[in-house]
């Protein structure tokens, strides 16, 4: 009997150890996404994280794909959140602004042949999911010549929604995992309305994407508001005359897509004669002054406004046209018929469907509880502060901490409030790309974010 008891007791004790072996919860890895993997991208550094990118289809019927590419945490990625970023243009490629010249784990040397790597990387604190959306952006494309041309809000979402449920078949592991949207500029729009999609479909689906939140940096918000709030702060900003500023206000509707002829000369006058040769995204630094490029961001009242970016986009456009980039990446393999490009302009002029305001969405989400934060670089002028403020300023929420200056490396990295349902901070010194600009104070807000903490004090 005594015998029979310890063989039970041994059995069980066998149990209790395959139980606690971490292998035995181990999710079985799709083939796909074993082929996804890079193993590593050329002129790149030793890294301690795993990548994957390649293609999800969102329409067979259309031939539509999306190319993502996925950077782990280097500690720990099975406890660390999924955070996707996205962004905007719209047309432009996460993988050119988001993944290398703000948050990714690598930065595109001079050359455009190597890389090196960013100390202040998003993925220390979580698994990020670069997207280039929609298909026409970046290494995402469609069959379908004729989709090109009618890409708007609408379809964007939705097929970001099939992606994440079919990427998240490939990628089981993260499936329930605590899941976050960011992203800036048009993405404001991105953002807020793949939240609201994936909120109403796990409200009648089984919730496999766990979606905690969204944090968007000077995003494009609600047209009226926004139109106002940036050419106040072009004024305020001593961009413009007190002439041109009467005048756009005069003349300009900023809630239509029509405008009148003295709306468009006061503002070309504005724009054309008055800013001068600046970065439109970055006020008080240095212009790009090799191979100028100009990427461009689309307001239903103010046309397009152009900017000069950073040299650092062109850097990209070499590295990633590389053929054996592109062949480490799982990119290209259809071989699109035009190189890759920071932003489609063939999608930003074609834009059919584009909402007057995401605040409905905002406030939709706020009472289901979503973390919601929201921040702005205060040296773009392009969707600057002033813009997201009065915006804001209609959700009309109820005060939890009033106005106070938060710091980054012992110096004030911007000033922030808090809301009940929403947080809104500024970031000190950064322009459109806060992370491109403040590497440090925006890895503290992002940090910050995900911890549900309110921004440092002192």
């Amino acid at each position: 009997m005594m015998a029979f008891q310890r063989k039970v007791h041994s059995f069980f004790l066998c149990l209790l150890f395959i139980f606690a072996s971490s292998s035995f919860f181990a999710v079985a890895v799709p083939k796909e996404q074993e082929q996804d993997r890079i193993s590593a991208l050329p002129g790149q550094p030793r890294v301690a994280f795993s990548q994957f990118s390649g293609y999800v289809s969102v329409n067979e019927q259309h031939g539509r794909a999306l190319f993502y590419w996925l950077t782990e945490s280097p500690s720990s990625p099975q406890n660390k959140p999924l955070v996707l970023w996205l962004n905007g243009g719209p047309g432009c490629s996460s993988v050119a602004y988001g993944a290398s010249e703000e948050i990714g784990p690598f930065r595109v040397n001079q050359t455009g042949s190597s890389l090196y790597l960013n100390p202040n990387a998003w993925n220390r604190e979580a698994n990020i999911l670069f997207l280039e959306s929609p298909a026409g952006v970046g290494f995402s494309y469609t069959n379908t010549s004729s989709d090109l041309k009618t890409s708007g809000d609408k379809r964007t979402a939705q097929d970001a929604l099939i992606f994440l449920i079919r990427w998240l078949s490939r990628f089981p592991q993260y499936k329930y995992r605590e899941f976050y949207i960011a992203g800036e500029s048009y993405a404001g729009h991105y953002v807020p309305q793949l939240a609201k999609k994936i909120h109403d479909y796990n409200n009648k689906n089984p919730q496999i994407i766990n979606l905690k939140g969204f944090i968007v940096g000077n995003a494009v918000t609600d047209s009226y508001n926004d139109g106002i709030g940036t050419v106040t702060y072009w004024w305020s900003h001593s961009m413009i005359s007190d002439q041109s500023y009467k005048s756009i206000l005069k003349y300009c509707n900023f809630t239509s897509e029509e405008t009148s002829k003295k709306c468009d000369d006061a503002y070309s006058y504005a724009v054309n004669y008055e800013f001068g040769k600046i970065d439109q995204y970055s006020i008080y630094t240095p212009t790009c002054t090799t191979s100028q490029t100009v990427r461009h961001i689309r307001f239903k009242n103010l046309h397009m406004i152009s900017g000069y970016d950073p040299c650092t986009e062109n850097y990209a456009e070499k590295y990633y046209n590389l053929p054996e980039v592109q062949k480490a990446m799982h990119a290209n393999l259809t071989n699109i018929p035009y190189k890759w490009t920071a932003c489609s302009e063939v999608l930003l002029k074609n834009w059919k469907d584009s909402e007057i305001s995401v605040l409905p969405i905002y406030k939709e989400l706020i009472a289901a509880g979503l973390k919601i934060w929201v921040f702005s670089g205060d040296t773009d002028s392009v969707v600057p502060v002033t813009a997201t403020r009065f915006s804001l300023n209609h959700l009309n929420l109820s005060m939890k901490t009033r106005w106070y200056p938060w710091y980054s490396g012992g110096q004030v990295g911007g000033w922030t409030e808090v809301y009940n349902g929403l947080t809104f901070a500024t970031v000190r010194g950064a322009g459109h790309e806060v992370p491109l600009f403040q590497p440090k104070r925006a890895y503290t807000l992002f940090k910050s974010f995900l911890a549900g903490k309110e921004l440092p004090k002192h």
